[in-house]
């Protein structure tokens, strides 16, 4: 199915005005995340128009079509309208000319109007969209934010995913999602995850069942989405496999062809995972800024092999 975004969510997201546009306006779908600021359409260019787009109208648009006949100005933006065009928005709380609204009344297009500046207004759509548009790919785990660091946490069927995520729920940390986990690419280098609206702040607990992680912990113990940026892999404990006990082997899989690093902790009774995960996070963040205690042993202990040898 393709993903779409309808103006009244687009509207509401970032708080635009209605100029004009009835019910049916509103519901109209937005299929591309690319903005047009029709300068050369308005010359009366339109060899390459991309009817298709939001029409972003900033200051010199504006200033531009001002300067035409009435008549000249309604003929051409009534070729910017088309069944495809999804809505006209106006920057800068400036101004709508009066043939705007009649050719957009005419084809049932809504015009919208912002009082922010036009090329932040414009990073705004294009970041929204791109993240509202991008296509979702669910995968098994549970995500949670411990210490701002968004921790994916999976592992086989009964490891104890779940019930490692209440413990660090209780412990002050926010759950994104569990049991299942839609990620998207939010950037080449950025996957974020969020949780599906059948599931959102829910969380499954074997020999419980369904508990609203909100109603018990408050607003506090839930976040909506989060960059995935360390995932840990729950295994059970087997006795004669060798466990990486330096963390010198840097692991890492890829998510949507994002690379992500991961880190596996074998699971036997008495470990306490959460706490585990706890210190994994602590210590991948304390790496990405420069501090890596693997490093600081490795030197500390090739410098005492070189002090034994020149002795």
């Amino acid at each position: 199915m393709t993903e779409s975004v309808k103006i009244s969510e687009l509207t509401q997201a970032l708080n635009l005005e209605i100029v004009t546009g009835n019910e049916i306006a509103l519901e109209k779908e937005i299929f591309t995340g690319d903005i047009s600021r029709p300068g050369l359409e308005l010359t009366g260019y339109f060899s390459y128009y991309s009817n298709d787009r939001l029409q972003l109208f900033g200051n010199k648009e504006i200033t531009f079509a001002e300067r035409m006949m009435p008549e000249e100005r309604l003929m051409i933006l009534r070729r910017l309208c088309s069944d495809d065009t999804p809505g006209f928005i106006v920057s800068r709380g400036l101004e709508i000319p009066d043939e705007m609204i009649q050719a957009c009344e005419e084809h049932q297009i809504p015009i919208l109007r912002s009082k922010v500046s036009t090329s932040r207004l414009l990073g705004e759509i294009s970041s929204y969209l791109e993240e509202q548009l991008a296509t979702r790919t669910s995968i098994h785990g549970v995500l949670v934010d411990v210490y701002g660091l968004g921790v994916l946490i999976q592992g086989d069927s009964g490891i104890g995913k779940s019930e490692t995520a209440l413990e660090l729920i209780k412990r002050g940390h926010r759950l994104i999602a569990d049991d299942r986990v839609d990620v998207f690419k939010k950037d080449d280098l950025t996957l974020v995850g969020e949780p599906p609206k059948i599931l959102e702040h829910l969380i499954e607990i074997r020999g419980i069942g369904i508990i609203d992680v909100m109603n018990l912990f408050g607003a506090s113990a839930v976040r909506g989405s989060m960059q995935v940026q360390l995932v840990v892999y729950l295994e059970n404990w087997a006795k004669d496999k060798q466990y990486d006990r330096l963390g010198s082997a840097d692991e890492s899989i890829y998510i949507g062809s994002v690379q992500i690093p991961q880190i596996k902790i074998p699971v036997k009774t008495g470990r306490n995972v959460a706490i585990i995960i706890e210190v994994a996070a602590m210590n991948h963040r304390a790496r990405s800024m420069g501090f890596d205690a693997t490093k600081s042993f490795e030197q500390r202990l090739s410098r005492l092999i070189e002090e034994n040898s020149a002795e």
